[in-house]
């Protein structure tokens, strides 16, 4: 595991780069995003366990975390959405690894963030864990100043189309593969958030939809933390078996046949 420092609008943002051993020619390279008030450190140990499976990957603290937590007050969306795109190409650079063989997974604001990310940069394999949903207008406000909204809770309980939102748009052009996680007693990101993503995934090659039993927004418990991890885990490892090492070629990226949405919300124990 190594420290790196990713250049982003004349600043700097920290992650940590997670090589397979041997390191060359991985693969697959993932990508994580935290979540709002989040950090890294979550996804480290995930991160670890994919890079036994022969993948590449890369966590970073998003500014207005970590050390530049004191931006929390000031820090947009758009910069947060260009720290991203800071993180993938610094990830495609460190690794060369094929844009074909990439992804991204994001919690909550990462989710967002890392859909949007899929209008702007090839990815292949998409992994959302209770992705949340804000009003297109005002990207370039304060990200904490949004919360001041006091009509987001019920924009986010109203059913959305995949042209009244720009994330939604983002999800309907995506053509790779899916996984949603839900957690049951959400009540940041209510049912209805997944649904609106769900069902706006219209090109995906395939779409996976979990629901973590009983669990709340931020998985409080450990055991919860497992089950997302396994879900994970085991999603990646299916994907990262379709691709053929050697020509680095998705197997049956092309083939429209193989396209599948398990959509159940049956409960994932934990």
């Amino acid at each position: 595991m190594k420290d790196v420092r990713i250049a982003v609008d004349r600043q700097h943002i920290s992650g940590k780069l997670i090589l397979p051993e041997p390191p060359v020619n991985p693969k697959g390279a993932v990508l994580f995003v935290h979540g709002w008030g989040s950090t890294q450190r979550r996804d480290i140990a995930k991160a670890k366990r994919l890079a036994l499976l022969d993948c590449a990957c890369l966590t970073f603290n998003l500014r207005g975390h970590a050390h530049t937590r004191r931006q929390v007050e000031t820090v947009t969306r758009a910069q947060n959405f260009r720290d991203l795109v800071a993180a993938y190409d610094f990830l495609i650079e460190a690794t060369g690894v094929l844009p074909e063989r990439v992804g991204i997974v994001g919690s909550s604001y990462g989710g967002y963030l890392a859909t949007l990310l899929t209008g702007e940069r090839k990815v292949q394999w998409l992994a959302l864990r209770a992705p949340a949903l804000y009003k297109d207008v005002d990207f370039d406000r304060p990200k904490r100043q949004l919360n001041l909204d006091a009509d987001l809770p019920a924009y986010r309980r109203r059913r959305l189309d995949s042209n009244e939102n720009r994330v939604l748009t983002s999800a309907a052009r995506f053509e790779g593969d899916v996984l949603i996680v839900e957690s049951q007693t959400d009540t940041i990101v209510p049912a209805q958030v997944i649904d609106n993503y769900a069902r706006a995934f219209i090109a995906a090659r395939s779409v996976s939809h979990k629901v973590l039993a009983q669990a709340d927004h931020g998985l409080s418990r450990e055991s919860w933390r497992r089950a997302y991890a396994r879900i994970l885990l085991s999603w990646f490892e299916e994907r990262l078996r379709s691709v053929s090492a050697s020509s680095g070629i998705v197997l049956g990226a092309c083939q429209a046949a193989t396209s599948t949405r398990t959509l159940s919300r049956s409960p994932s124990g934990g």
